[in-house]
């Protein structure tokens, strides 16, 4: 591990817009009070539910505010105005941006649609975080045709899964091949986080906390992500990695 990034505590999973039925905001100030409060030092951020244009003046205005504590990733989604990979490239190559965000709650995860992206980080040598919503089918096979994409695949697969059997398969994928990353934000069945550190290794192993959620509060929530890992009682070099050294080592921080 890095010994610059020992001890530094990142979470790679913030949303300063939500998927939810609301699509709710979050601003940045909240976002950097609530790190603040709990002992978050860096914290990965960015907007879903918009178009990838508004994502990246989202995130650019958020970490403009904060630029020592955010950090951007872009929001890929099929436009019928304009084909996005343009924009895409742009706020990598010329904004700053550190990776890509796709759900498949908003748009398929299907090979005609996904694959120039997936292409285009692996050309940028830039991270995918991947909501998959369980379909580890879609997963196999990026992993299989972009060897060299790094995945990270949200919530151990699927968001407060409490199918083992689910869970078992993303943490075989990631058995299978090393370009797959494991998110660990949302995990209801916390010991399967203790066995993927296991299984795979806590270097691909990333800790984030799906924030800001207001239950029962924004501090409230993000200390118990962060309580969840801490209770694993993991070795201090895994947890050490678990935490933030795994994120910053693939985000070059």
């Amino acid at each position: 591990m890095d010994l610059g990034v020992i001890g530094m505590i990142v979470d790679a999973h913030v949303h300063l817009k939500h998927g939810d039925i609301r699509r709710t905001e979050y601003s940045p100030e909240v976002i950097v009070e609530t790190m603040d409060r709990v002992g978050i030092d860096k914290s990965v951020v960015f907007a879903m539910s918009t178009t990838t244009k508004r994502s990246i003046e989202m995130a650019l205005e958020a970490v403009r505010k904060y630029p020592g504590r955010l950090i951007p990733f872009v929001y890929a989604l099929p436009n019928y105005e304009r084909p996005v990979i343009a924009e895409l490239e742009e706020a990598i190559t010329k904004l700053g941006f550190k990776g890509i965000k796709l759900h498949a709650g908003e748009c398929t995860l299907a090979e005609y649609v996904t694959d120039p992206v997936i292409a285009l980080a692996e050309r940028l040598g830039v991270p995918c975080l991947i909501d998959c919503m369980g379909r580890f089918w879609d997963i196999e096979r990026m992993a299989r045709c972009f060897p060299g994409a790094k995945l990270i695949v949200a919530h151990l697969g699927r968001y407060l899964c409490e199918d083992e059997a689910l869970i078992d398969r993303f943490i075989e994928l990631a058995l299978r091949y090393e370009n797959i990353f494991l998110d660990v934000s949302g995990v209801a069945l916390t010991h399967k986080i203790r066995e993927a550190v296991s299984k795979v290794g806590s270097d691909r192993v990333i800790f984030g906390t799906d924030g800001p959620h207001e239950a029962p509060d924004t501090v409230g929530f993000a200390k118990k992500e962060l309580d969840k890992i801490k209770a694993l009682n993991l070795d201090p070099e895994d947890e050490e990695a678990v935490l933030g050294g795994t994120i910053a080592r693939l985000l070059k921080i």
